[in-house]
């Protein structure tokens, strides 16, 4: 069994996007981003991934300099590649392509020592979708609070 350690989720994500299908990929990176990815200096906030002549980037992801890197430092914003299956990338490119989906990380995490990345397959909300989702999230909140209420009497 392979522990997870959660290190940054892009929460905007799901406020923006319905999350369709979601695929694991390991991400391409140099000492000094790990080391700073391990103090948890990440944003996922605005980054997407583009595919290019069969492979699979993700732009947009801000990992801030490590202190003690000096010359070893890179670009925080440069463009990162994916590392997926064949299959997966011509899958998706296909879907990408024809249906209007967009490629969008959801989370960076640790699995075991390797630093992997979740993509989701998702679909944009548009503003009558998000503001269902919110008065769905309150009214199951007024309904919790109500029953831990109706619970004390």
């Amino acid at each position: 069994m392979a522990s997870l350690k959660t290190i940054a989720q892009n929460k905007k994500a799901r406020h923006d996007y319905f999350i369709d299908e979601t695929y694991e990929a390991g991400i391409e990176l140099f000492g000094t981003e790990v080391k700073s990815i391990r103090q948890g200096r990440v944003n996922l906030k605005d980054s997407w991934c583009s595919i290019v002549e069969g492979e699979i980037f993700v732009n947009g992801m801000h990992i801030s300099p490590y202190e003690q890197g000096n010359i070893f430092n890179r670009d925080p914003m440069r463009v990162r590649r994916l590392l997926m299956h064949k299959k997966e990338i011509n899958r998706l490119y296909g879907v990408v392509k024809q249906t209007g989906y967009s490629l969008i990380p959801i989370s960076l995490y640790f699995k075991d020592s390797r630093v992997k990345l979740q993509v989701g397959l998702c679909r944009g909300k548009k503003l009558y979708d998000k503001r269902e989702d919110m008065a769905k999230r309150t009214a199951k909140r007024d309904i919790e609070r109500a029953l831990k209420e109706h619970g004390r009497k």
